[in-house]
């Protein structure tokens, strides 16, 4: 895949301006040193995610999408990042929490999160605000009262389930679709990994929206209803669409392949029966993107949830979502949700009228 990508400008560097890596064991190298270190921030695209850096070009190679997609390779991804799991969750990882240019709290982080102190749980007159580690850091809480549930009672109302960005809505979705050609369609087949549940959802709407890494990263119920089913999805964690590769590859990362990826990487599924009936079942999809890609359930199967409710979470990576309904659902999007539109968690996002 190194040999696949041109020497010319601008494949000839990575995102961070440094040489293109060319052999596997610079690759290998470089990647036991990432392990052992903590993102700092940095401006542009590719903050959080270093070995994304590296690996942008070689992704958008024929070459990359054999090796990215194999079992094997995503089997040994997985180890590398439960080594590196373990060590930005321990307190060796904070360093980078200072307030130097790099630091997550430096003056260039500091205007990406603006109002900090203020927005989320943290203590600004303790070390490192307070957190334990790198991944506490990302994983972190709003303040009580930052995000409130707009509509908590009002269960025709669907709310945002994530802080995110508006990535793409889609009606009529196929069961199964040819989701690597370049319009990426919703494969729901793929997407829910051929759970039992998967033909109730035929012929109806995919809502996504995308998690920056700077954002908040939990996931919190957008109606009020029942878990009734949650599953784990293992996956890729490099892989993005052909259709974005060369000759014109994706020049940052995997956000162009964020329809394709929910069908091929880690994810995670939670199916809640909606207390109203016009909506019926609906499902929550997870979707990691990139570095340690780990979501995290934390609801279970009977669960009663309000809406607002926490039922997740993300570490360490990027990310993006998905809210899938039933044909049955008559969805109304509001008039602010619109492709790139930047969505509060617990803002209403949709309401679902009376059935025939």
């Amino acid at each position: 895949m190194f040999e696949q990508v041109p020497h010319k400008y601008p494949y000839n560097k990575d995102p961070f301006g440094k040489p293109q890596v060319r052999s596997y064991m610079v690759m290998l190298r470089l990647f036991n040193y990432i392990i052992g270190t903590a993102p700092a921030y940095e401006l542009g695209d590719y903050v959080g995610f270093p070995i994304n850096a590296i690996l942008l070009w070689p992704m958008g190679t024929p070459a990359g999408m054999a090796m990215f997609t194999r079992h094997d390779v995503n089997g040994h991804f997985k180890k590398m990042f439960d080594v590196w799991s373990a060590f930005l969750t321990s307190a060796a990882s904070r360093y980078v929490l200072n307030d130097n240019e790099s630091g997550w709290f430096g003056p260039s982080a500091s205007k990406a999160m603006p109002n900090f102190a203020q927005t989320y749980i943290c203590d600004p007159s303790a070390p490192y605000h307070g957190y334990s580690s790198w991944d506490d850091f990302f994983t972190r809480r709003f303040r009580a009262g930052v995000r409130p549930v707009v509509y908590p009672i009002a269960d025709n109302i669907i709310n945002s389930a994530c802080e995110s960005k508006v990535y793409r809505v889609a009606h009529g979705v196929k069961e199964t679709d040819r989701f690597w050609l370049k319009e990426q369609p919703y494969s729901l087949a793929h997407m829910l990994n051929f759970d039992g549940f998967t033909s109730q959802f035929v012929g109806g709407t995919v809502y996504q929206a995308f998690l920056a890494a700077t954002k908040y990263h939990r996931w919190h119920a957008p109606v009020r209803g029942t878990i009734v089913r949650t599953v784990m999805v293992p996956g890729t964690y490099y892989a993005e669409s052909p259709s974005e590769g060369f000759p014109h590859p994706d020049p940052v990362g995997a956000n162009l392949s964020q329809s394709f990826i929910t069908s091929t990487a880690t994810r995670a599924l939670i199916f809640i029966q909606a207390a109203n009936p016009d909506i019926g079942l609906m499902c929550f999809i997870g979707v990691g993107m990139a570095e340690v890609s780990t979501c995290e359930i934390t609801v279970k199967e009977n669960d009663q949830v309000n809406k607002g409710d926490e039922l997740g979470l993300f570490h360490f990576g990027g990310s993006t979502h998905c809210l899938l309904f039933r044909p049955q659902a008559r969805l109304v999007f509001g008039e602010g949700v619109t492709v790139d539109a930047d969505i509060e968690v617990n803002a209403p996002i949709a309401s679902v009228s009376i059935a025939d």
